[in-house]
């Protein structure tokens, strides 16, 4: 059907976008805190997610998409790094409402580290292979700055909801793999996946959320502080 990929990016969003007038964690309240970030990390994606196509990376089903493209991306791919970011920054919100306990600083740093050696290890090892190469180089960095340069003090509630976020991340990703909407050129990538969603896909999701996450939580805090 023409319409599946439309109709995931449709309920990715749809529950966050209803929910976010909630009255008490009033979400809607921070859309203009979103939407500037959300456009910046767009264009960074968006810009390797050409690349991959051209390249083979990866591909989409033509029977699976409506057909409107703009360099070679169909529009839903396009929607995608919108729906998946709100929802998931949506998820953040709630979490920082209704969870008060987040990971210590000594735990924090342990998982950035751990997500730095894995990088580096997997940069080392599959440096020929394009998607392992840019996902784990960009997680790598981020990690960096965040963890060590800036010591962004909302990185331990993000992991909680980057893990919380994995439940509708393995249905979404799950659907896009397995009917298939995506496919993958397993010569670029590490040739492992979690049932039918790469390997990677984690880590390029990771880094996607991060850098959301990260503006938003810039915009918030540049209007609070005038």
């Amino acid at each position: 059907m023409k319409y599946t990929y439309l109709i995931i990016n449709f309920l990715t969003i749809f529950f966050p976008v209803v929910l976010s007038f909630d009255k008490r964690v009033q979400f809607a309240k921070s859309w203009r805190y979103i939407w500037p970030g959300m456009g910046i990390t767009g264009l960074v994606f968006l810009f390797w997610d050409v690349l991959f196509t051209v390249k083979g990376v990866w591909w989409f089903s033509q029977e699976r998409i409506i057909g409107i493209k703009f360099y070679g991306l169909p529009l839903e791919e396009i929607l995608f790094f919108l729906t998946v970011p709100f929802a998931c920054i949506f998820i953040y919100a709630c979490l920082n409402y209704y969870v008060k306990w987040s990971p210590n600083i000594r735990l924090t740093r342990i998982l950035s580290n751990l997500l730095l050696i894995l990088s580096a290890v997997l940069l080392i090892l599959y440096h020929d292979r394009l998607y392992t190469t840019v996902t784990f180089g960009l997680l790598f960095v981020l990690i960096v700055y965040l963890q060590f340069m800036i010591r962004a003090e909302w990185l331990s509630r993000f992991y909680m909801a980057y893990i919380v976020s994995l439940l509708p991340f393995y249905i979404v990703n799950g659907l896009l793999t397995s009917i298939p909407v995506v496919l993958y050129n397993d010569a670029e990538n590490l040739g492992i996946s979690v049932g039918t969603i790469p390997f990677e896909d984690h880590f390029y999701s990771l880094a996607l959320l991060a850098m959301n996450v990260g503006f938003f939580e810039y915009f918030k805090h540049r209007k609070a502080n005038g």
